[in-house]
C-alpha cells in the first residue's frame, strides 16, 4: 500500500481528526491504483487511464502542481496525452496540461484532445471580466500576499452538453452533466474500472455550494447527482480532492450521506421560504444534523452548511432578506456614527465588543466591533479591539472560507 492509499484508509476510519484531509492540505503525490490507473493527489487531483491509444486524464490539476503532476505520470508512463476532461473550469482543475503540451509539440505528436462541458467556455470568459475581482477572493481566502488569478486559458476543443460517450483504445468513458458547485460540471464513470471520478461534487469536506464569495452554486442539483452516482453500484470513488474511497459499501455510503445533508438543508429552507420566512429566521432555524458533519468526508472543514443555506435563498428568493431597511439602506458608517452617538462614541462600542467576545459572544462582538471602526476610522483602540476579535473568531471557525475572511477583517 502506497502513501495515497493509506492515507485513503486513515481518513477513511477518522484518524485525521483536526487536519483537513482536502481541499487545503493536499498530500502532492502519484500511485498506481490499479493496472493502467493512476492518481495523482494534489491541489486538485488528476485520474490518468493508460489505454491502448495514449493517456486520459480527468481533470489537469493547477499550475501550482504542474510540475509535480508531469513528473509523476512520466515516471508511471511515457504514452502521450491522447484526452483529457475538465470536470468543470475552475482554475485549479484546468491548468496542468502545460508541460505534456509543449512535450508533444517538441516530439512533433497531436496536441491533447480536451473535453469540457458546453458552459465551460463563457466561465472563463467571466474570469477575464471579473480577473481583478476573483484575484482579491483569492487573496482574501487562501491569505496570498497580492491578488492572484490567471488571464489566459487552455480553452477546450470539444464541448458537451448532458451526457457524452467517448472511448479511446479499450476503455470507454462516460460524461454526465450536474449541476453543483458549478453550472458547468461533469463527473465520469468509467464502467470497465467501476470507478466513478466525481471531479468537485465530492471533496473530502462538506459540500463547497455555499461560498460566500463566489457565483451561484445548485445545492438541489448536487444532490441529484450524488444520487445518480450512488444508483451506480461504483467500488471506487476518485474525488476532486481529497484520498480515494475504496469498496462497494464505503463509496455508496459517503455519496449518500453527501447526498443526505444537502437534502436537508435544502428541505428546510425551501419550507421556511414558502412560510414567509425572513432570512434572518431561516439562518437561525434550519437545523444541521451534527452526525453527519462528524463523518471524516463531511466535516465543514472548507465551506460551511451555513453558508449553503444562504446560497439556497439567493438561488430561490432572490438577494432581498425579508428586511425592508435593507432594500435600500443607509451607507454602513452612517449608520455606524448613529449607532455611536447613540452610545456614547466609538470607544463604547468598542469597549462593549471586547466584554461581549470575553463572553464568547463572537458574534455580537463582530457587529459592534465593526460599527466601532466605521464610525471612526481613526480610533486606534477601536481597531486594536476589532483586530483581535476577529482573529479570535478565525481561530473558532472551522471553514477555510470562514477562517479566511475574519483573518483578512483583521488585518485591515
Amino acid at each position: 500500500m502506497g502513501e495515497i492509499l493509506e492515507l485513503a484508509e486513515r481518513a477513511w476510519q477518522g484518524e485525521l481528526t483536526g487536519t483537513q484531509v482536502a481541499p487545503g492540505r493536499a498530500l502532492v503525490g502519484f500511485e498506481e491504483l490499479a493496472p493502467g490507473l493512476g492518481f495523482m493527489s494534489a491541489f486538485s487531483n488528476v485520474a490518468a487511464f493508460a489505454t491502448g491509444e495514449g493517456l486520459v486524464f480527468l481533470d489537469t490539476s493547477s499550475l501550482f502542481h504542474a510540475k509535480q503532476l508531469h513528473e509523476g505520470i512520466r515516471a508511471w508512463s511515457d504514452a502521450a496525452v491522447h484526452t483529457a476532461v475538465y470536470t468543470h473550469g475552475h482554475v485549479d482543475h484546468v491548468f496542468g496540461l502545460g508541460p505534456f503540451e509543449e512535450e508533444a509539440q517538441q516530439k512533433g505528436q497531436p496536441r491533447t484532445r480536451v473535453f469540457a462541458h458546453e458552459a465551460c467556455p463563457a466561465r472563463f470568459e467571466r474570469y477575464l471580466l471579473t480577473n481583478g475581482y476573483n484575484g482579491v477572493i483569492n487573496q482574501r481566502q487562501f491569505g496570498f500576499p497580492k491578488p492572484l488569478f490567471p488571464k489566459e486559458y487552455r480553452q477546450p476543443d470539444e464541448t458537451v452538453g448532458d451526457d457524452h460517450t467517448f472511448r479511446v483504445g479499450d476503455t470507454t468513458f462516460e460524461l454526465h452533466h450536474d449541476k453543483g458547485e458549478t453550472d458547468d460540471h461533469l463527473w465520469i464513470w468509467v464502467p470497465s474500472e467501476r470507478t466513478i471520478y466525481t471531479g468537485d461534487l465530492f471533496i473530502w469536506a462538506s459540500p463547497n455550494c455555499g461560498n460566500p464569495q463566489k457565483a451561484q452554486r445548485f445545492p438541489r442539483e448536487w444532490a441529484i447527482a450524488l444520487r445518480k452516482m450512488q444508483a451506480l453500484g461504483a467500488e471506487r470513488l476518485l474525488p476532486g480532492h481529497g484520498p480515494p474511497i475504496l469498496g462497494k459499501e464505503r463509496v455508496h455510503q459517503a455519496l449518500g450521506e453527501s447526498a443526505s445533508l444537502l437534502e436537508t438543508l435544502v428541505e428546510q429552507t425551501l419550507a421556511m421560504m414558502n412560510e414567509g420566512a425572513r432570512l434572518d429566521d431561516v439562518l437561525h432555524s434550519v437545523q444541521i444534523p451534527e452526525a453527519l458533519l462528524e463523518r471524516p468526508y463531511l466535516r465543514p472543514s472548507y465551506d460551511d452548511p451555513r453558508f449553503i443555506i444562504r446560497n439556497l435563498w439567493r438561488l430561490y428568493g432572490g438577494w432581498y432578506d425579508g428586511n425592508p431597511a435593507h432594500l435600500n439602506p443607509a451607507r454602513d458608517s452612517d449608520l455606524a456614527m448613529e449607532l455611536a452617538s447613540l452610545v456614547g462614541g466609538a470607544p463604547e462600542l468598542a469597549r462593549r465588543a471586547e466584554a461581549l467576545a470575553a463572553e464568547g459572544r463572537l458574534d455580537l462582538a463582530c457587529h459592534l466591533a465593526e460599527w466601532a471602526t466605521q464610525a471612526s476610522p481613526d480610533d486606534r483602540r477601536a481597531r486594536e479591539i476589532r483586530a483581535a476579535i476577529f482573529k479570535t473568531r478565525a481561530k473558532a471557525e472551522t471553514s477555510l472560507m470562514a477562517k479566511g475572511i475574519y483573518r483578512a477583517a483583521a488585518r485591515t
